[in-house]
């Protein structure tokens, strides 16, 4: 009984390196601004690169600059999110068998 459980868990553990290790070459973006600030992340929520308009690097624009990065961060990590839990549902489902579908 326990050799059972003990081999599942490390299934899910490998399965879990595995789904990480995916994730990692998973890019997402999320912009703002119409596109004037755009931000790449990756499904395990790393941030690989923010491109903002030429127009938002001016010295009056700073606050406005501010509040897009910010939207364009949050959205791309929203995104993240969603692609980090899809993949640990497709591991969760694996591991229960039928049950894995209500997740």
């Amino acid at each position: 009984m326990f050799g059972d459980l003990f081999g599942k868990l490390q299934e899910a553990q490998s399965k879990m390196k595995e789904s990480k290790e995916r994730l990692s070459h998973i890019t997402v973006d999320g912009e703002a601004g119409d596109g004037a600030v755009k931000v790449v992340v990756t499904g395990n929520r790393e941030v690989k690169s923010i491109d903002v308009a030429e127009h938002l690097l001016e010295k009056d624009n700073k606050e406005e600059l501010e509040d897009l990065l910010i939207t364009a961060l949050n959205r791309a990590l929203k995104n993240a999110e969603n692609a980090w839990e899809s993949e640990m549902k497709g591991i969760a489902g694996g591991m229960l068998g039928p049950l894995g579908g209500l997740l």
